[in-house]
């Protein structure tokens, strides 16, 4: 055959994926971001695929586009995919790649922010809790055991996404290094700069390393950049309104040009329990997202929409007034979008602004999912937690063991000890991490709680008793330097009147990782009944009922009146709610429900208010606080 018609035939054969890589091509030069030879400013919101269940991730997408956006960003979280050593998962609500696909069929651009270190009011802030047992190990830092575990973590994720990557044809168009990690550098001035920048550019090598051969870049306050860029990272400000400010410090780390990036955009904020949901108000969210859009700067709303932390995954910040404060269930943070997906004043505010300053098309705002409200579910048994936990086979020790120690993750553990004598006086933990309901002999004498600093109690203690405290971890701390102590349960000696109190005490663990199975629980499960609620008034219990739905829909169960605990629906662990609010309902989504009989299971730490039903309603409670 003739050379040309060789050559001819094969460039014939190799042009789709020729046009597929120019279709997805990105890049920075000459100050600005281009798509495909175009100059394109970045309008992306941040949106976290495990914060949604992966049936809504297509609607959620929509909704952005239909905002205006063209970008969709998220973090990733280590810890749910490697949620024991070398034990990885990516299904189901952690597909990433699924996730990615779809924001690609939408026509969106994806940013990925691995981390390993992601913040955002997540759990350990997306670390996996076991790196804390590891010999050695000195975490978000050069340090040679932990760089091993980021590199298989890195390593690991290029194999679930590298083929989504620009340069693939995919619609991931750039990876950010680290995360925020010039505030880590001002928390931890224990650590020299040079030691910070090392371990910094060992994160970026190991992504290069990895394969992600997209633009990188880092996102820190503008005043930050000093310890968290790196060379060959575009650096971004989180968080900056001063648009001068941002194009003078940006040109200091970047040879003196752009793009111009706020990679965190704050159109709402984070809330904790105990404490004011906070608002911010739409039309400054509008007039600021104006501001940048006619500057050429590009954004990511942080968040566009929040969703929710369900089961165990939400974490926890501290200050000088709590030593540790909790996030809530709900992730809505005041987003556009809100935690159901609705469409919110604020979205509209946005949409209009943008609609002023892009070319592209932007389409409708889609039909809200369907809502149902459920006026009563009954609860027809109720099961003693005390009285079934301590029938386990516990773990005994010399003093008490925190939860890394008994290889356990998340959730109870229930720490006992038997006293042959009397005691009483001051009972004091001040290693308390991080809620406790104490006991004795299944009797509640009190409760102690990190979050109010309260440490110490008045105690009695008669002859032959059995003291009883029940401990909570309530979420790992996810922003700080203290994100380096963050064992749980009881991590100091247990004192009465000043005195260490050892010997044989037994841990009888309840990590709640599986719905509890009362039908298994024999002898300490009971119609939930006037003789039942008297008798474990007061005691941590389990609740069961079924409820039957002739359609499905999302809702939102209503715990107001209920005291602090965790609810299953249909096995799956929808949350933490607590009295103290400002979080009052949890919010369900309809395609965790069916057709037919359903499940609930809630666990009640407090019972102080014996429950024989509760209900759903059809709007959300997040802003009552107790």
């Amino acid at each position: 055959m003739h050379k040309k018609n060789i050559i001819w035939l094969l460039f014939v054969a190799f042009l789709p994926l020729f046009v597929m890589a120019q279709k997805n091509n990105f890049e920075i030069k000459d100050g600005a971001f281009y798509r495909n030879g175009k100059v394109t400013p970045i309008i992306s919101g941040e949106m976290h695929y495990p914060r949604i269940p992966h049936q809504y991730w297509r609607h959620r997408i929509q909704m952005m586009k239909a905002m205006g956006l063209n970008t969709v960003a998220t973090y990733v979280f280590w810890n749910i995919h490697e949620p024991e050593p070398g034990v990885w998962d990516f299904t189901g609500d952690k597909n990433l790649a699924e996730y990615i696909k779809i924001a690609g069929e939408e026509g969106m651009m994806v940013i990925l922010r691995p981390g390993p270190y992601v913040c955002a009011e997540w759990e350990f802030g997306g670390y996996p809790w076991w790196l804390q047992n590891i010999k050695g190990m000195e975490i978000r830092k050069d340090n040679a055991e932990f760089l091993k575990c980021t590199k298989a973590y890195i390593d690991r994720l290029y194999k679930e996404v590298g083929g989504l990557l620009c340069t693939k044809g995919g619609p991931i168009v750039m990876v950010q290094c680290e995360n925020e990690f010039g505030s880590y550098v001002s928390q931890r001035t224990d650590i020299p700069l040079e030691e910070h920048r090392a371990y910094n550019a060992k994160i970026k090598q190991q992504l290069a390393d990895a394969g992600f051969d997209v633009p990188l870049f880092t996102s820190d306050g503008s005043w930050l950049f000093e310890g968290g860029s790196t060379p060959g990272a575009l650096p971004t400000a989180n968080g900056e309104s001063d648009i001068a400010n941002l194009k003078k410090v940006v040109d200091q780390y970047h040879n003196g040009k752009g793009p111009y990036m706020v990679a965190e955009f704050y159109p709402g904020w984070l809330s904790h329990w105990a404490e004011p949901f906070p608002q911010l108000d739409a039309s400054k969210v509008a007039r600021q997202t104006e501001a940048y859009l006619k500057n050429d700067v590009s954004i990511n709303f942080y968040m566009v929409h929040g969703g929710t932390n369900f089961g165990f995954t939400s974490g926890a910040n501290y200050d000088k007034k709590r030593d540790i404060q909790p996030d809530l269930t709900s992730y809505d943070y005041d987003a556009p979008i809100s935690e159901a997906g609705w469409e919110t004043p604020k979205y509209d505010s946005v949409r209009n602004v943008i609609k002023k300053y892009v070319k592209y098309p932007i389409p409708a705002v889609p039909d809200k999912n369907p809502i149902i409200e459920i006026p009563s579910i009954k609860l027809n048994k109720v099961a003693d937690v005390i009285g079934f936990a301590e029938k386990m086979k516990p773990v005994s020790a010399d003093t008490p063991l925190t939860f890394e120690q008994l290889n356990q993750g998340y959730g109870y553990v229930l720490y006992t000890r038997r006293f042959n004598q009397p005691i009483s006086g001051i009972l004091e933990i001040p290693g308390l991490r991080d809620y406790a309901v104490v006991y004795v002999d299944g009797e509640k004498v009190g409760v102690l709680n990190r979050n109010a600093k309260i440490y110490s109690m008045e105690i009695e203690i008669p002859f032959n008793a059995t003291l009883q405290i029940l401990v909570e971890n309530m979420g790992r701390i996810n922003y700080g330097s203290e994100i380096v102590h963050n064992n749980k349960g009881i991590i100091s000696p247990v004192k009465i009147v000043g005195r260490e109190i050892t010997g044989e005490w037994d841990m009888y663990q309840l990590p709640m990782s599986e719905v509890p199975d009362l039908s298994k629980l024999t002898g300490d499960v009971y119609d939930n009944n006037e003789s039942a609620s008297a008798k474990l008034k007061d005691c941590p219990v389990i609740y069961s009922g079924t409820f039957t739905l002739d359609k499905i829909g999302d809702t939102f169960i209503d715990m107001e009146n209920w005291g602090k605990g965790i609810i299953f629906i249909n096995g799956i662990n929808i949350g933490r709610y607590w009295q103290v609010g400002p979080q009052q309902t949890l919010y369900i989504p309809g395609v965790w429900l069916k057709k037919g009989e359903n499940k609930i299971v809630v666990f009640e730490q407090l019972n102080e208010k014996p429950k024989t039903e509760v209900r759903t309603v059809k709007t959300p409670v997040l802003m009552k606080l107790n």
